[in-house]
This record gives structure tokens, C-alpha cells and sequence, in this order.
């Protein structure tokens, strides 16, 4: 069991969402103040619109709410790695400015962390107003960790998270570039445990993540946290190679052995294969 006279951060990407602010503060103060110590971390993703302001009013009103401003929009898993690397509690919560995950959650968090666990994160309770896109692309994701990663994820997993500071320094030691961090906790260890929960509706705004930002961080996790898609390069370009020096023995037959040769084409087929597959080896070395 941990101790009860511990610090609690709590870290908040926002990306234009002037209208969630006040609301998001107001309900998780009602929260944090039953804890010894709290603060909470705001990082401002290059908002464009009123939020940056927001924060700098709550900021003079309460000292314990204080933010980073990036200089630009430099994406949802950067402003979370920002905000876990400057964080000082014993335990740190992350969860997103649109109140979709819902703060009331946190005392669970808290009381699994205080059990021993070292990172308790949610995993999101699919309901009907989700986009049928959203679900099977998902799914997908999911699939295809699972099948090509040594790490198990769970379907619907967020960035909704607490982190116990050992966890959270183990973390900031990591020098990805491209960041993903549901793959980078998995691939942590430490005590960990999953809880669910169903996401609230949006209060203001529309989401942030397009398609393009999904691919994205969809791509990251799937390159990033796998080898065997440089394997399956090297058998590929193995396949190649081999199957392009059988052709051109085949080509040499019909070159020496009989009338039905074109000149010119075997030559630069054979080499372009060939050299394709060498190609395809040397990129999974």
C-alpha cells in the first residue's frame, strides 16, 4: 500500500478547446482537492483560438494550474510526452481537455495505484455513436499489433492513464521519435491494470485526430514497437532475388537452346528483379 500524503499531477493536452476549459478545471478541482497535494499540467498544443488565454486566467487565479505553450501544433503524443516529462507528482493522471474522459474516473485511478499497481490505464467501452469507420479501423489496429508486436494490447485502450513516477521516469528515459504511447507503456512492464469506462459526449468543438493524424500514429505504433516487418522485407526481397536468378537461368536457356528469345528484355528484367530483391534484403538488415 502507498502512502496517503502523496502529490497527484494531472496532465492535459489542448489543442483548441476554449469551450471545454473552465468546465474541465472546474470538475477536477471538485476532485483533486480531496488529495494532499495536486497540480495540474495544461499543454497548450499551438492553439490557434481563445485557450491559451483561458489558461493564463486560471493560472493567476490558482497556482497549482499551470501550463506549457508549444510553439506550433506539434501533435496530441508530443504534448503528452511534454507534460509527463515536466509533471512532479508521486502519480500522474493524462486525459484529454474534451471532458470525454470523464475526470470522475481519477479516484479509481488513484485507489489501483495505491493497491501497488504502477500504471492503470482505461480502456474505452465502445457505444453506438461511434462511426462504424471508427470501429473497424480500430479493430484493425488492434488486430495488427497484436498479430506483428510481442506486446498485447487490448481493444479500445487510451491515453487516459496514470503513471506511478518510477513508471513515468522509466518512460522519459525512452528517446522515440516517433512517439506512440500506449506502445511505449506496454512495452514498460511494471504492475499494471486495465479498467474500463464509457466515454462522455463532447461538450464544445469537434475532434482534432483527422484521419490523416490516425494513419499517422497508427503507422508509428505498427513500425515502431515490431521487427517483423523488416523480416518479412528481408524473405521478400530473399523471394525475389532467388525467383529473378531462376528466370535468368530460364532466360539463358531460351537465349542458347532455342529461336524464341527477345533481345534485350530478359537482360533488363532479370536486373531490375534482381536488383529489387537485393534492395528489399539490404533494407531489412
Amino acid at each position: 500500500m502507498r502512502k496517503d500524503n502523496f502529490r497527484v499531477s494531472v496532465i492535459v493536452p489542448a489543442f483548441n478547446e476554449e469551450g471545454c476549459i473552465l468546465l474541465l478545471v472546474e470538475r477536477l478541482l471538485k476532485i483533486l482537492q480531496r488529495y494532499f497535494d495536486y497540480e495540474i499540467l495544461f499543454i497548450d498544443d499551438g492553439s490557434n483560438d481563445g485557450t491559451l488565454q483561458l489558461l493564463k486566467k486560471v493560472h493567476s487565479e490558482n497556482p497549482k494550474i499551470n501550463f506549457l505553450s508549444f510553439s506550433r501544433n506539434f501533435g496530441h503524443q508530443s504534448a503528452l510526452r511534454a507534460g509527463t516529462l515536466h509533471a512532479s507528482g508521486d502519480c500522474i493522471i493524462s486525459l484529454d481537455a474534451d471532458l470525454q474522459h470523464p475526470p470522475e474516473l481519477i479516484p479509481d485511478l488513484i485507489d489501483h495505484w495505491k493497491e501497488g499497481y504502477d500504471i492503470v490505464y482505461t480502456i474505452r467501452k465502445d457505444d453506438r455513436k461511434i462511426s462504424f469507420f471508427k470501429k473497424i479501423t480500430g479493430w484493425i489496429f488492434y488486430k495488427a499489433m497484436n498479430l506483428i508486436s510481442d506486446i498485447n494490447f487490448e481493444q479500445g485502450e487510451a491515453d487516459f492513464r496514470l503513471l506511478d513516477r518510477n513508471a513515468a521516469a522509466e518512460l522519459n528515459n525512452l528517446s522515440e521519435s516517433a512517439v506512440f504511447l500506449r506502445g511505449m507503456v506496454k512495452w514498460l512492464g511494471f504492475k499494471q491494470i486495465g479498467i474500463t469506462y464509457v466515454p462522455d459526449e463532447r461538450v464544445w468543438g469537434g475532434t482534432k485526430y483527422s484521419k490523416r493524424k490516425m494513419f499517422g500514429l497508427a503507422i508509428s505504433g505498427i513500425t515502431g514497437f515490431s521487427i517483423k516487418p523488416l523480416r518479412i522485407s528481408t524473405l521478400i526481397g530473399v523471394s525475389i532475388a532467388f525467383l529473378s536468378l531462376l528466370y535468368g537461368i530460364y532466360a539463358l536457356y531460351i537465349k542458347f537452346f532455342t529461336n524464341n528469345s527477345i533481345e534485350g528484355w530478359t537482360s533488363v528484367f532479370f536486373m531490375v528483379t534482381f536488383i529489387g530483391g537485393i534492395q528489399l534484403i539490404m533494407i531489412g538488415i
